[in-house]
Formats: structure tokens, C-alpha cells, sequence
């Protein structure tokens, strides 16, 4: 299956060379370009994309406001595929980068990351993975909740081993790290990554981790 990537940057120059960093890989294909936030919202209602590489600064709107209106409920909604975006900037542990992330994104990238890292983030995003160590992600999320809202309802249905499994997911923990922690098979664990999500309401891991940083539930089990 091809990977549908949309590339949204405002310098010409740049998405230039990342399109043919793309194209290069027999599973990733370049479907649009946008050169701000406004084009890229509009370009991905209408290319219907599986990841977006969004620029975190450009004129007209930028990637965190781009990021926020493409993960608003009613396009969620009426969307077709899953959608993965990963933001671009030239800065480490950016706090842009984390609040696009609270938004919806999974993680960002440097610019001046190396094709081969690039090539993988796009099909690590694209099967709902992070592209951020999870000490970093955690780091980044740190800053953006001063204060902790109680845990949803939903939260509360999960079952014990669901728990468990949710808190070693906002860890950072892989499917076979967790099912050595909870003596489980790998296609137990996911079965149960699965269950979590639809009660919680949350599209990806990297959610998951953002769920747990906003209600301080990092620490439990």
C-alpha cells in the first residue's frame, strides 16, 4: 500500500527536495504541496492524505492553527482514511511543536533530519506511532499542562488490565515491552491498545500520551 504524504512549507526550495526525498521510496507518494496553512487545510479535504509534513511557522497561518482546524471534529468526521501529521521546525523541543502535538499531531521533526529518517517518520506516523522518543514527548508535554483536569468518565470504564496497559503506553513502552510487563501476547496488547482508544476517544498512541500528561495519569499503576 502507497503512503499518501502532503508537503506544506513555504519555502519553494524545500519542499522541492523533501518531494524527492519521497517520491524516491516506492511506498510513499507526494499528492500535494501547499506553501501555508490556509492551502493545506483545503488540500487535505480535498487530496484526503495519510500524513502531512507541516511547517510549524509560514505566513497567512501557521502549522499550529493548520494543525488545529484539520483535526476539528467535523472534518475528523467526514474524513475518509486516518490522517498522521508530523511538524517541521528548525527547533529542539520546540514549545510550537508541543502545543501542535495537544492538537493532533504525532510528533515533530528537525529540518535538517536525514532522508532515511524522514522516509521512516512518514510510515512510523503512519501506523499510529510517535516520531519522538518518549522522554522528549514527555518533556515537551510537561510544560503544556500547568494544571491537571480530573480523568473523563470514559476513563474510569477501562478495566484494570486496560489501565494498565494505558499507562504503559503514556510511558512510551512498545507493544512488546508491554507485553512482557503484563504477561500478555503482543496481539493481546493490541487488542487492548484498541479498546482503550475507542473508550477514550483518541486516535493514536501519541494521544494516548497527551491524554495522560493533561489528567496526571502518567504516574499511575
Amino acid at each position: 500500500m502507497t503512503i499518501r504524504v502532503l508537503l506544506v512549507d513555504d519555502q519553494e526550495l524545500f519542499r522541492a527536495g523533501v518531494a524527492v526525498i519521497v517520491d524516491a521510496a516506492d511506498d510513499l507518494e507526494v499528492v500535494g504541496q501547499a506553501a501555508d496553512g490556509l492551502a493545506a487545510v483545503r488540500l487535505v479535504d480535498e487530496t484526503q492524505p495519510d500524513v502531512v509534513l507541516m511547517d510549524i511557522r509560514m505566513p497567512e497561518m501557521d502549522g499550529v492553527e493548520a494543525t488545529r482546524q484539520i483535526f476539528a471534529p467535523d472534518r475528523v468526521a467526514r474524513r475518509e482514511r486516518p490522517l498522521r501529521v508530523v511538524v517541521l521546525t528548525t527547533f529542539n523541543l520546540d514549545d510550537r511543536a508541543a502545543t501542535a502535538i495537544r492538537y493532533g499531531a504525532s510528533g515533530f521533526l528537525l529540518k535538517d533530519t536525514t532522508p532515511l529518517m524522514l522516509r521512516d517518520a512518514i510510515r512510523t506516523v503512519h501506523t499510529g506511532n510517535a516520531v519522538l522518543a518518549p522522554q522528549d514527548l514527555s518533556a515537551l508535554l510537561d510544560g503544556q499542562f500547568r494544571t491537571r483536569t480530573a480523568p473523563p468518565a470514559p476513563y474510569l470504564s477501562l478495566t484494570d488490565k486496560e489501565r494498565k496497559i494505558f499507562t504503559a503506553v503514556a510511558r512510551g513502552h512498545s507493544n512488546t515491552e508491554i507485553a512482557g510487563l503484563v504477561f500478555v501476547s503482543e496481539s493481546t496488547v493490541k487488542t487492548h491498545v484498541g479498546a482503550v482508544l475507542r473508550k477514550l476517544g483518541l486516535r493514536d498512541r501519541v494521544q494516548i500520551v497527551v491524554f495522560a500528561h493533561e489528567h496526571g495519569l502518567v504516574a499511575e499503576g
